[in-house]
């Protein structure tokens, strides 16, 4: 299996928040083959420890959840009624493919609502609720539904990645099982390229709904230093405004993000190593939250020195979502040799 293979089966494998097992075990079957030592906790994180023992410890986490619909009620007809887990609003929903997940089995639907023709006027152009949808199983009345599926299973898009030109994927839950395959690989090429730092990857859980995960998992790393990975939105495209947004595009390099919970020394210090490697790389901006496992991190204990690196996404939170492998190896690439390069956690507050 190449790392790409590794990353193709991570965004295949469904997993919405607080139901993360079976991407979580892809990854962690993943960091076995490459010599981790590897735990889970009750939360359902996962980490793969690399040099334990060494100084600093560096924790790079990623979280391996997707969003998607948790399955609350079946009518009569034998249709599967959902509430939004991550998800708020159904504008992009109707007509998508689903694969419903149900104590195991797994089974396809699509989502329909009632089709625009039978529509009154006063309909058009409302916003879409998600009560106003449904997924159809093809079942044909609510004994037949129940007897594949049960209201708490979840569903997420069947969105098989599609390769698009040269280095460029799209798939469902890019956000962050991307983030997650970048946390174990740069954690494995940094211990391979001769770290002193103790690393641990993690695969934290329910970022989408709450940060629980990675508040959990930094409280049982209890890092010197810890680098959050996630996706951000690119502005490459009609509509997004730059002026708050920043400019920001596919294959330009990682975003390193400033202001927030960010801790700006530790952020310095890795800007500079990005030049130094001359490896590309973009600025993001958070004015308050960076709304990422970073915000859940830096505040455990008495806080870690806690960064935020980001990759490119197009169509975030959509069964499309759009990264470029350019950007993926840059923050890979930067992380490995970030963390070969620390000496003890040093100084890490903003130089005068």
């Amino acid at each position: 299996m190449t790392q790409y293979d590794f990353l193709r089966d991570l965004l295949q494998s469904p997993g919405v928040s607080s139901f993360e097992g079976l991407p979580a075990k892809v990854w962690r079957d993943q960091a076995r083959a490459y010599g981790a030592e590897v735990e889970t906790d009750a939360y359902g994180n996962s980490f793969a420890r690399f040099g334990k023992g060494g100084s600093p410890r560096v924790m790079l986490a990623g979280h391996v959840d997707e969003i998607g619909l948790l399955i609350t009620y079946v009518d009569d007809a034998g249709l599967l009624y959902f509430t939004g887990v991550g998800i708020n609003e159904g504008s992009g929903l109707p007509g998508q493919r689903v694969r419903v997940v149900s104590e195991g089995n797994e089974l396809p639907g699509v989502i329909g609502r009632k089709a625009p023709h039978l529509s009154g006027s006063d309909d058009r152009g409302k916003r879409v609720k998600l009560e106003s949808l449904w997924i159809d199983i093809g079942a044909r009345n609510k004994e037949d539904a129940l007897k594949r599926v049960q209201p708490g299973s979840f569903a997420v898009f069947e969105a098989p990645v599609i390769e698009l030109g040269d280095n460029r994927w799209a798939s469902k839950a890019m956000d962050d099982r991307v983030g997650a395959f970048v946390a174990l690989e740069a954690a494995r090429r940094a211990s391979a390229s001769g770290a002193k730092a103790e690393i641990v990857a993690a695969a934290t859980t329910q970022e989408e709904i709450s940060g629980v995960g990675a508040n959990v998992a930094a409280y049982r790393i209890e890092p010197d230093l810890a680098i959050a990975l996630d996706l951000t939105h690119a502005s490459d495209v009609p509509d997004v405004d730059k002026k708050s947004q920043g400019e920001i595009e596919l294959g330009k390099g990682p975003v390193l993000e400033v202001g927030a919970t960010v801790h700006q020394g530790l952020m310095q210090r890795l800007r500079e190593c990005a030049e130094k490697e001359g490896v590309p790389y973009q600025r993001g901006f958070s004015g308050r939250r960076t709304a990422t496992d970073a915000d859940d991190i830096a505040k455990v204990r008495s806080g870690a020195p806690t960064i935020l690196v980001s990759v490119p996404n197009r169509y975030m939170h959509s069964p499309v979502e759009i990264v470029d492998l350019n950007d993926v190896e840059g923050a890979i690439k930067l992380l490995e040799r970030f963390i070969v390069e620390l000496e003890g956690a040093g100084d890490l507050y903003p130089r005068d």
